[in-house]
């Protein structure tokens, strides 16, 4: 039952704050636009709370710099991105362009500045996403980004993907590593949906300079390894490894 109430409550937000967002594309400038987005997402969370008995606590904001910085994160589930989205203010956000097949999503994206990629990846895709970085971080936001293009289920990860890498030193910003266990709760898109407190963590930053391997091995190390602590606490059961599964 509470699945089905939150799937009710999914699609009547989703639907409803798409079509508020979208007739606010027509007024000048981002600002209208960002300001029901982040209404949205703090409602989904609630909503989150309230039909389907998952409730967010966030850890970690003292890891957070005043400056903007690249918030790497841990994804695991649709609900990710509410989760982190709703924690701030303003937050330019790397996705891939499957979003863009839903009718008029195009322009929503693209009047959030959401750094929209090319999902199969290349060389285009890696110029769209220095080129729409850029523009964000021209512009004073922090960028949020999955480094492994993919949602994985608990306890798995597949293999980190070089783009932070070279946000990072483009732009000068430090990359703030994000683990969670949301996927206990809310495993990448399925329907069912299960009761528990569902941890947001914020680590330490990791300052531009390092080279892209050691940069790579020391973010994946950071998230899976909090990550898998995430997942050991709320389980009762032992710490283990994150598990390597193929592209």
């Amino acid at each position: 039952m509470r699945s089905f109430l939150f799937a009710v409550a999914y699609w009547f937000l989703s639907v409803t704050y798409s079509l508020m967002a979208l007739v606010l594309t027509l007024f000048p400038g981002r600002k209208p636009v960002k300001w029901i987005i982040q209404r949205y997402t703090r409602r989904m969370v609630q909503a989150m709370r309230i039909f389907a008995g998952i409730r967010l606590e966030v850890r970690g904001r003292e890891h957070i710099p005043a400056q903007p910085v690249i918030f790497a994160c841990k994804h695991h589930s649709w609900g990710d991105g509410f989760c982190i989205y709703s924690q701030f203010d303003d937050l330019a956000f790397v996705t891939g362009d499957h979003l863009e097949k839903f009718p008029l999503m195009s322009t929503l994206l693209s009047k959030l500045g959401a750094i929209v990629v090319n999902n199969c990846g290349g060389i285009e895709a890696r110029k769209n996403l220095a080129s729409r970085s850029a523009d964000a971080a021209k512009d004073g936001r922090s960028i949020l980004i999955y480094p492994e293009g993919h949602l994985n289920a608990p306890g798995t990860y597949r293999r980190y993907r070089s783009g932070v890498w070279h946000m990072m030193n483009n732009f000068n910003m430090s990359v703030v590593p994000v683990a969670t266990n949301l996927g206990l709760f809310w495993e990448e898109d399925h329907y069912k949906k299960t009761p528990g407190t569902a941890i947001l963590e914020f680590l330490e930053p990791i300052p531009p300079g390092m080279g892209k391997d050691e940069f790579l091995a020391t973010l994946r190390d950071r998230i899976e390894a909090r990550s898998q602590a995430l997942i050991s606490e709320a389980t009762g059961q032992p710490l283990a490894a994150s598990v390597l599964v193929s592209d």
